[in-house]
């Protein structure tokens, strides 16, 4: 599955353990030698919540929530019969999903709560650094093209106030709309980051940049972030289904 392009191997965990989750991540997510994704959505049964989601990077790390991720993840529950609307359990915390259109790539809005926000990095003292659940570093520039995004991330990686790495975006706010590339950590440079696009929506808020709902323009096509009155973000973007299949792996 992927939504805007930020693609996904989608399991489902409920009724099967998974003894590595990180090896099989790192073995099928390989483009060359596996499925080929950015990381691996296990789908578990919670006490809490209608269900949890497990977000396990290419590289075998573990993060703490995903966006695009949690999109699909509802729409892979919706198909299997569980209702539009559900609660997800992560790590970041529970998340409120619903499925707005079935149509397409179908559209589902994913309620990703407050952020916070501080400024400056030890390199780049302009950064505005959004926790969405997860760290992300914004950087605002004239455009984002032909910017080494991941030199950036890497001197990034170096600070320690970002102990476990941190996400970066480029951002240039155009007419409409907002133009970004997202370089995560555990992955490299990505389609689509939904926290990603709630981050730069909440740095470009403080900027009164422009009216709400928000257009963020990724690589891999189009998100929109809304915010209410308490400052509560709604991520909204398509969820795709790409393919199914079976998978014989010993080390799982």
């Amino acid at each position: 599955m992927h939504g805007t392009q930020n693609d996904f191997i989608v399991l489902d965990a409920r009724t099967r353990s998974f003894a590595h989750p990180s090896a099989f991540a790192r073995r099928w997510c390989d483009r060359h030698t596996g499925v080929g994704a950015d990381g691996v959505l296990f789908v578990e049964t919670s006490v809490l919540a209608d269900a949890r989601m497990r977000v396990i990077n290419a590289d075998g790390s573990e993060a703490e929530m995903c966006g695009n991720g949690i999109r699909c993840v509802a729409r892979f529950l919706a198909e299997a019969g569980e209702p539009d609307r559900l609660d997800i359990e992560t790590l970041a915390g529970i998340r409120q999903t619903a499925v707005e259109s079935r149509e397409g790539d179908w559209r589902v809005h994913v309620a990703m709560g407050t952020t916070s926000i501080s400024y400056g990095t030890r390199a780049f003292p302009d950064a505005t650094v959004v926790n969405v659940g997860n760290p992300h570093v914004v950087l605002f520039v004239e455009s984002v093209d032909g910017y080494d995004l991941a030199a950036a991330a890497a001197t990034i990686a170096e600070d320690p106030a970002f102990v476990g790495g941190a996400n970066v975006h480029l951002a240039a706010i155009e007419r409409d709309r907002v133009r970004v590339r997202h370089f995560e950590r555990g992955v490299g440079e990505t389609q689509a980051c939904g926290t990603g696009a709630v981050a730069v929506a909440a740095a470009t808020r403080m900027r009164d940049a422009l009216p709400a709902p928000l257009r963020i323009e990724v690589p891999g096509g189009s998100l929109a972030v809304e915010f209410d009155v308490h400052g509560e973000a709604t991520l909204i973007g398509p969820a795709a289904r790409v393919f199914d299949g079976f998978l014989d792996d010993d080390g799982a």
